[in-house]
């Protein structure tokens, strides 16, 4: 087991680094120029090339065969996607070109907005999913199995725009009971630090700002659960519904076992590793960021600020957001990956 687990951490760095090359590549393909893109179309050429000097964007993308020519190493290896090793090595994701923040200090903000969110968008995609894909499946063929997958089937396919603009209306406008968007409201002060609203309310016993961040984050929570709630509960019910068939259920009903004990301490147990699959590659989804999500409900989270920096050209936040989130979904696979062992004392890793 911890051979295994040594294995799997090794494999993940040339997967970072393969994910880093990707990006770079891919965003130096696209058409135009960052350095017009951010002084405008009117901008003279040389305050574009001072910027472009400033930035290393007139660098060559790997390696600088002139100066190879010219026998200087040093510059041989003064390229852009080296410089950018070189940074990321000491963890600078470099200077947002816009906004001259480092874009490190940045993520220290938005990413805990996006994990808050998306740790309670999950838990109540969990409490819901689970328990209704296990009702389906013991109600095989009925009523109750027919309105559970239609449900499932809604929350799949219903637009996430449309529910949160609805939810806006019937909760925010017209009752009144919820605050229509943002992370917590003007006067209301949170001390920060883990930058997690809910957790450092709870540790500094604000509970004036527990209540506040708990009701901004319930619509964007519910919203953005809809899509796991329905893929966790029909997979719950497959699974399970596999798993009901087997030998060794019948054999636990022969023996008088009550039904519910049957069906949560063997059946659910054995049926839990695809449902561990699809709660963690949806976990490592959420976490990437619900551009539209927080969008609509204006939440400060990292899905917005790398759509953003897209829109922008702005190269060391795209390049520093779309790293963190592929560790992200490295890091829920490998997490996933050594549940299996606990879950099912079958598995063995070799």
């Amino acid at each position: 087991m911890s051979r295994y687990i040594i294995r799997r951490i090794f494999s993940v760095i040339p997967t970072l680094i393969g994910v880093t090359f990707v990006i770079f590549m891919f965003q130096r393909l696209i058409p135009g120029d960052p350095a017009v893109a951010m002084l405008g179309e009117h901008a003279t050429e040389e305050s574009v090339e001072r910027l472009r000097e400033q930035f290393g964007l007139n660098r060559p993308l790997f390696l600088d065969r002139e100066a190879l020519a010219e026998g200087d190493i040093n510059g041989f290896f003064d390229s852009q996607y080296v410089r950018y090793m070189k940074r990321l090595l000491v963890l600078d994701m470099g200077e947002s070109i816009h906004r001259r923040i480092p874009v490190l200090e940045t993520l220290k903000i938005r990413f805990p907005a996006t994990i808050e969110l998306a740790f309670f968008a999950m838990f109540i995609a969990i409490i819901i999913g689970i328990p209704i894909g296990i009702i389906s499946a013991a109600n095989r063929n009925t009523p109750i199995d027919s309105i559970s997958m239609v449900g499932s089937l809604v929350g799949v396919s219903m637009p996430i725009f449309w529910l949160g603009l609805m939810e806006i209306m019937l909760f925010a406008v017209m009752l009144q009971w919820l605050p229509a968007g943002g992370r917590i409201s003007v006067g209301v002060e949170i001390e920060s630090i883990t930058n997690l609203y809910l957790v450092d309310s709870i540790l500094t016993a604000n509970w004036v700002g527990f209540k506040d961040a708990s009701q901004h984050i319930i619509l964007p929570a519910i919203a953005l659960a809809t899509i796991p709630m329905g893929i966790i509960a029909r997979m719950t019910r497959s699974s399970m519904l596999d798993v009901l068939q087997e030998d060794y259920i019948r054999t636990a009903k022969a023996k008088g076992l009550g039904h519910s004990l049957v069906l949560f301490r063997h059946a659910l147990k054995n049926a839990s590793l695809p449902v561990v699959t699809i709660v963690g590659l949806q976990m490592g989804t959420l976490l990437a960021g619900a551009v539209l999500t927080e969008t609509i409900f204006s939440w400060p989270g990292i899905g917005r600020w790398v759509y953003d920096g897209i829109l922008g050209r702005d190269y060391p936040i795209v390049q520093g957001g779309t790293l963190v989130i592929a560790f992200v979904f490295i890091g829920v696979n490998f997490f996933v990956d050594i549940m299996y062992a606990f879950l099912d004392p079958r598995i063995r890793y070799n």
